[in-house]
């Protein structure tokens, strides 16, 4: 505040003592020049922070040709207008600031002035005696008054910032400034005189000449700066787009890294999911066919150990996995996985197939033995029970032995083999079977009659046989039961218990029977329009088991019944015991629908299965059909002979008719017609038939009266009646 109560007293003083004589063009140009030269006129030195004006040096030019007076208000006047420049272009100059500026250059000047004045006496007067020494003097002195106060100001202002000691501020900007003045002094020496020796107007032309050279530099200066700055700029552009790039390389770099790391672990989830099996994590099929490859390479080329391939099949895990459950089947197979991983030695393994199928690898077999020693001791431990979910669970396990052999040359001959194998042991029963050739030679045969058979239907080689049905008492044919035969082109009649089995596997069954009942029915038709002797013949034809899987079975015996026109009392449908109790309560709705539609129903070799009598009185049946193999040895004495009557006193309690199947002398024809049966089959009356025979047949339905003795015709009706009464107690 003090700065500016002197600076403004020494302004208010200069403009009182100014003498309007002062004005001239002289003054007008000096004025001009140092207000021109304060604004534009500024020129770094390279390398430091000094900026140089040539408008200080015209208030020394202005102080030496005019006085205090003038040079003050000039001072003052460049200092408020460059202040103002500065805060038009941006610089944050407050009020206060441009105000504290203005007063410390009219101290500066005024104390210039001053001092100057009390050492030289009036100073325009030495000027213009021409005494260049004693203005240089002069020049000296206000230079260095000029130097000190505004060094001074300058430390004192600079210190308040910073917090330092004015001293520390002094020191540190004391040098710049002093070269500030000493240039100024020097520039003001070089004005004065020319505007001494030559004129004010030359001067002027000079100065502007001048300028005009000083602007060109500056123009020159500036767009180096210019250059420089873009330069800088672009360098430093091209430093952050390099810095950039730098940080987006580690970026892709560690993205890539990740991305490679994530590829790895993929491909490593991918490669063990491809080699081992999802629900076990043993390994699955693929890894187990390279394994014997590998094993076979090895055994090729280096004479490696022999070794050993088995293939196992759980028993019954179809009916486990469909009465308990899926979740249930899934832990069964992961506890018989654990079970066959402990029991594996290190260097074998253990694979799963998928389904209920495993399959293991035993190296350094040196003799069949052994493999027969380790499968079963496999077949031991997997008979033992499994809890699962609290309940006891029973399997058992089929397995088939192949054994390693310069012959296989690909790993899935021997894979091949030992599923033959199994399918051997499981066929008969048995824990396990070692592979042998004969066994292959009859898989291709059957693979091969399976192969005939899928096309048997197309080319008409299939074809009906007609056994005759008797009635025991009259001696009559009642009917005949269709029985299924192949004519094969190349090996002529197949037996039926060669293919029968053969397309009960493979689902052949469902279509062949759907084409014999249709083509018996329609001869049957055909026989029954013969004569109206024929109207109550009965066709039986045998129904597979495999039909009850299969939803539209009624729908199809249906349709077959409205297209051949065959009364439905005239239809009987055998069917096997164990077909009917596999799932009782299923068969058991179908054949109610099957009844409905007024067909008569059979159950086929009764007494060879497993029939309960919970479930007996609930089937419609209406006839049961006694094995052959209890007729054929009943007149030895034999307990068989207990058994048919006991099936012939339960048919009669059920309301059921019952026929004796095999019958082939004529003592057994009188022990069953003393037992109650009603009617037979057999090869005493008949073989099975072709249509034109079984026609001949038809003709003379009464031709058995001549052979059977009349002795067992005229057993007397009574006792028959009498036996059934005493057999239905």
């Amino acid at each position: 505040m003090l700065t500016l109560a002197f600076g403004g007293v020494f302004c208010i003083e200069a403009i009182y003592n100014f003498s309007p004589a002062a004005l001239d063009v002289q003054l007008g140009v000096l004025v001009f020049t140092t207000i021109f030269l304060g604004l534009f006129l500024h020129l770094q030195l390279p390398r430091t922070k000094i900026h140089l004006s040539i408008s200080d040096a015209m208030i020394f030019v202005a102080l030496l040709l005019y006085g205090a007076e003038v040079a003050v208000l000039l001072a003052v006047t460049e200092a408020l207008v460059t202040s103002m420049k500065l805060r038009l272009r941006g610089v944050n100059l407050s009020a206060l600031t441009i105000a504290l500026n203005g007063a410390t250059t009219a101290v500066t000047t005024f104390a210039t002035a001053a001092i100057a004045g009390q050492l030289f006496g009036d100073m325009r007067a030495a000027v213009n005696s021409l005494d260049y020494l004693h203005v240089a003097t002069m020049l000296g002195v206000m230079t260095t008054t000029q130097f000190l106060f505004n060094s001074f100001f300058v430390a004192v202002y600079t210190a308040k910032k910073t917090k330092n000691s004015i001293w520390n501020e002094w020191h540190q900007t004391s040098l710049d400034v002093l070269v500030i003045y000493v240039c100024n002094v020097l520039i003001a020496a070089i004005i004065l005189y020319a505007v001494i020796s030559i004129s004010a107007v030359l001067a002027l032309i000079a100065i502007i000449a001048l300028s005009t050279v000083f602007l060109t530099y500056r123009r020159y200066v500036d767009d180096v700066k210019t250059s420089a700055a873009k330069a800088e700029t672009a360098e430093r552009d091209r430093a952050e787009q390099a810095e950039k790039h730098i940080e987006e390389l580690k970026h892709h770099i560690h993205e890539q890294d990740r991305i490679s790391k994530a590829l790895r672990e993929s491909k490593e989830k991918f490669r063990h999911a491809a080699f081992h099996d999802a629900l076990t994590d043993l390994p699955n099929r693929n890894l187990y066919i390279e394994t014997i490859r590998f094993l076979l390479e090895k055994s090729r080329t280096t004479n490696g150990a022999p070794f050993a391939v088995l293939f196992l099949d759980l028993n019954r895990f179809k009916t486990i996995n469909e009465s308990l459950g899926h979740s249930i089947g899934d832990k069964l197979i992961l506890h018989v996985a654990k079970r066959l991983s402990n029991l594996i030695p290190d260097g074998d393994m253990v694979a799963r197939f998928g389904g209920d199928e495993f399959a293991i690898i035993l190296n350094k077999i040196h003799s069949v033995d052994g493999a027969v020693k380790f499968a079963e001791l496999v077949s031991d431990k997997l008979s033992d029970p499994f809890t699962l979910n609290g309940k006891q669970v029973f399997t058992g396990v089929s397995i088939g032995i192949a054994l390693s052999d310069p012959a296989y040359e690909d790993a899935e001959d021997i894979l091949r083999d030992a599923d033959i194998a199994m399918y051997y042991a499981k066929e008969k029963n048995r824990k396990y079977e070692i592979f042998d050739k004969s066994m292959h030679a009859r898989a291709v045969t059957l693979l091969q009659l399976e192969t005939d058979l899928r096309y048997a239907i197309d080319r008409d080689e299939l074809c009906a046989y007609y056994q005759p049905i008797i009635d025991l008492d009259s001696l009559v044919l009642t009917g005949f039961e269709a029985l299924i035969r192949w004519n094969h082109p190349r090996r002529g009649l197949v037996p039926p218990g060669e293919f029968i089995p053969v397309s009960e596997e493979t689902g052949l069954i469902v279509p062949i029977t759907l084409w014999m009942l249709r083509s018996t029915c329609r001869q049957m038709v055909e026989w029954q329009k013969l004569s109206t002797l024929n109207q109550s013949l009965v066709l039986s034809v045998n129904l597979s088991g495999k039909h009850f899987a299969h939803r539209d079975l009624v729908s199809q015996v249906h349709n077959i019944i409205v297209e051949t026109g065959i009364a439905p009392q005239c239809l009987k449908l055998e069917i096997t015991e164990s077909a009917v109790m596999e799932n009782a309560e299923m068969v058991t709705s179908m054949l109610k629908q099957l009844k409905a539609l007024g067909i008569q129903l059979s159950i086929d070799d009764f007494g060879t299965g497993y029939s309960s009598l919970s479930y007996l009185h609930r089937f419609p049946i209406d006839t049961l059909k006694v094995d052959r193999s209890f007729v054929s040895t009943m007149e030895n004495g034999t307990e068989n002979g207990e058994i048919v009557r006991t099936i012939v006193g339960l048919a009669k309690t059920l309301g059921m008719n019952v026929i004796a199947e095999g019958i082939e002398t004529i003592h057994q024809i009188h022990q069953l017609r003393i037992l109650g049966c009603e009617y037979g089959q057999g090869y005493l009356f008949s073989r099975p038939v072709p249509s034109e025979e079984a026609l001949k047949l038809i003709e003379s339905r009464d031709r058995w009266q001549q052979f059977i003795p009349s002795s067992i015709i005229n057993i007397p009706a009574q006792k028959h009646e009498v036996r059934h009464l005493r057999l239905a107690k």
